[in-house]
Formats: structure tokens, C-alpha cells, sequence
């Protein structure tokens, strides 16, 4: 079936997740009013009660809410809590959006295939924090940024699509960053667009594109679309 075949869907309904400034959320909305996406946001959540994603969100008419670790007697409690709290919103996808803390594999499993995270290095490579530090550390030639399904092991789910971005001479963490970051707003929002004509979804482990099994992560391109990877050679 191809994107001309598809009958109307109703808009994605997205919940962000999220822990720091919101650059992704602004971006999504951003996309959201110049119609390039068809979705909602449904509710931004947060671990920390002054995250500025929450006051931009507000800004913005959004429901927001924060709920803070410590008042929970343990991890699995505040997970519970949160994603209770994300389910009333009825999202067809949660966005975790630099969202600092891991998710206890209960909730993982609960939205297994609704839930994906955007991390700055071309995973599996770099996982975890200061990634930018670590590409430069490495030497690598390429670094970027890639969206994958949110699984119990850290940055460890199936991608589903990268952005990637030359690593240059002189480059220090922050000059990279910011060069990631450029590309990594058209990457969130060429995925969410995947969701919401129905093109992306998980299917027994695998990452699924109009219908059919992925055998490498979906590249943005200079026009900011999605498509497959080159197969390797034979």
C-alpha cells in the first residue's frame, strides 16, 4: 500500500515526556501549525516541577504536568503514577523528548510500540549522556542523532530513523551539538509524520515502514523525508 492509498486518519494524539528546556516540543508544535503534521498534543509530562518544557507548554494552552520523584516511595511507584497519568490523555504515542530518567520495564511493556525516545548520537553508538564528548573522543567521522522504540535497556530499543551530521575539524561538545540539534528537530517531526500516516510501527521486535520489515534505520534526507537505507551488497 502506498501513502496515496491510505484513507483519512484522525490526527496523532502525542504525549511529550520530558525533562529539560522543550526544544523538541516547540519543534513539534511548530510543525503541528505550519501543517506539516497532523497530530495533538495531548499533554506534556515532566520528572521536575520547574522544567522550562512545562512553562512552554502552558504558553502554549497545553495541559502540563510534573510529578516529582521524591514524593514517591520508589522508581516503579512514580512510573506507575506518571504513566496512569499519560493514559488519561489517550495518546497514540508518547514522545520521550530529553527525558533524564530510565522507565521501569513495567511501563516500557505497558506502551510497548506507543512509545519512542529521541537520542543525539547514531545509535547503538554512544548511548547514555554526553554523547557528543564521546563521538569526539572516538574520532568518529559522522555523528547525528536517531529516534528508536523505548525498550527496558538504556537507548538499547529498535531505531527506526537517524539524522546523521559531519563531524569537523575543531569541533568541540558544544559546536556539535548544536549541529545535531539542527537536524535533529526535522528527524522528530519526519517520524512523527511516519506515525501519523500510519507508515511506522513495531512488529514482533522489528521496526516496520509501509508495511514492510526495516533491515537498517530510515535516513533523513537533505529535504527532510524519510527513506530507506541502501540494502548491502550481496
Amino acid at each position: 500500500m502506498t501513502p496515496a492509498d491510505r484513507q483519512p486518519r484522525p490526527p496523532l494524539r502525542i504525549a511529550v515526556l520530558a525533562s529539560g528546556r522543550g526544544s523538541n516540543l516547540l519543534a513539534i508544535l511548530d510543525a503541528i501549525a505550519a501543517g506539516i503534521l497532523d497530530a495533538t498534543v495531548a499533554g506534556v509530562f515532566s520528572d521536575k516541577s520547574r522544567a522550562p518544557v512545562l512553562e512552554r507548554a502552558r504558553s502554549a494552552g497545553l495541559d502540563a504536568h510534573a510529578l516529582v520523584p521524591r514524593e514517591f516511595p520508589n522508581r516503579l511507584e512514580f512510573d506507575a503514577a506518571m504513566f496512569d497519568a499519560i493514559e488519561q490523555t489517550a495518546p497514540d504515542l508518547v514522545v520521550c523528548a530529553g527525558y533524564m530518567r530510565l522507565i521501569s520495564e513495567p511501563q516500557v511493556t505497558r506502551m510497548a510500540g506507543r512509545m519512542v525516545n529521541i537520542h543525539p548520537s547514531l545509535l547503538p553508538a554512544f548511548k547514555g549522556l554526553h554523547t557528543h564528548q564521546q563521538a569526539l573522543d572516538a574520532g568518529v567521522a559522522h555523528h547525528g542523532a536517531s529516534v528508536h522504540f523505548v525498550t527496558p535497556e538504556l537507548d538499547g530499543g529498535p531505531v527506526i530513523a537517524q539524522a546523521r551530521v559531519p563531524v569537523m575539524p575543531g569541533d568541540d561538545a558544544e559546536v556539535l551539538s548544536a549541529r545535531v540539534l539542527e537536524r535533529e528537530h526535522p528527524l522528530l517531526v519526519a517520524v512523527l509524520r511516519a506515525f501519523a500516516a500510519g507508515r511506522i510501527a513495531l512488529e514482533d521486535g522489528r521496526v516496520t515502514f509501509d508495511g514492510m520489515a526495516i533491515h537498517a534505520p530510515l535516513q533523513l534526507g537533505l529535504d527532510n523525508a524519510l527513506t530507506p537505507a541502501p540494502h548491502p551488497a550481496a
